[in-house]
């Protein structure tokens, strides 16, 4: 089935398995049969699946996960029509109070699964000296500086991190005039040259997954 043609399908079936469970808003790490909400996309461990563009969340910080919940949330992610998978996401996050999006940050990060595999070949070398401006934010090994909200990219899908670039570059993402990370991001893809620099730097990144 094409992606596309999926969406209101897997919509509605991440609608009905949010709707079908009881909330549990006082606990702060919410048991797992709680989130199958997250699961039907993102799998059981968090591990991602790429046929639909859902990335691997395991292990994330959660100020990181709570700031891009929200960011769905308040239309700033998700609307753009050449982001199809934000299209999905958006309404998921929409339906979530302030005490779930924090619930829902903790989970994920308690989840532990192994690193995701490497799909990307670019030149690592190169994209080294690409990213050497990206580690003020990210810093030096990709574990995320969360002080100036820059989050680890080490342990993100390395795909998903090229689409993330290219809506950077390309205006899908960070256009948004109260969105002030996502346009901190539209101004640093913009030194990006070509695709070339994106899959390098992604490969370089690749050589630095701790998680």
């Amino acid at each position: 089935m094409h992606f596309v043609k999926a969406l209101p399908c897997m919509t509605a079936l991440c609608c009905l398995a949010f709707v079908s469970l009881s909330r549990a808003e006082n606990n702060p790490v919410i048991p797992p049969d709680e989130f199958v909400y997250c699961t039907v996309c993102h799998g059981v461990q968090m591990k991602g699946n790429p046929s639909i563009e859902a990335p691997r969340l395991s292990g994330m910080d959660t100020y990181y996960i709570e700031r891009q919940l929200r960011s769905f949330s308040n239309g700033w992610r998700g609307t753009h029509e050449n982001d199809t998978a934000g299209m999905e996401m958006r309404p998921m996050a929409a339906i979530l109070s302030d005490k779930e999006i924090v619930a829902a940050a903790r989970y994920v990060n308690a989840v532990g699964s192994e690193p995701p595999p490497v799909t990307i070949r670019g030149n690592a070398g190169r994209g080294k000296s690409v990213y050497a401006p990206c580690a003020a934010c990210h810093g030096p090994k990709a574990e995320g500086v969360e002080a100036l909200g820059g989050p680890p990219l080490a342990g993100l899908n390395d795909w998903y991190l090229v689409t993330q670039l290219r809506h950077f570059k390309d205006g899908t993402r960070g256009s948004h005039p109260e969105d002030t990370y996502g346009q901190q991001m539209r101004a640093a893809s913009a030194t990006l040259a070509d695709d070339a620099a994106i899959q390098d730097v992604v490969s370089y990144i690749n050589t630095l997954q701790q998680r």
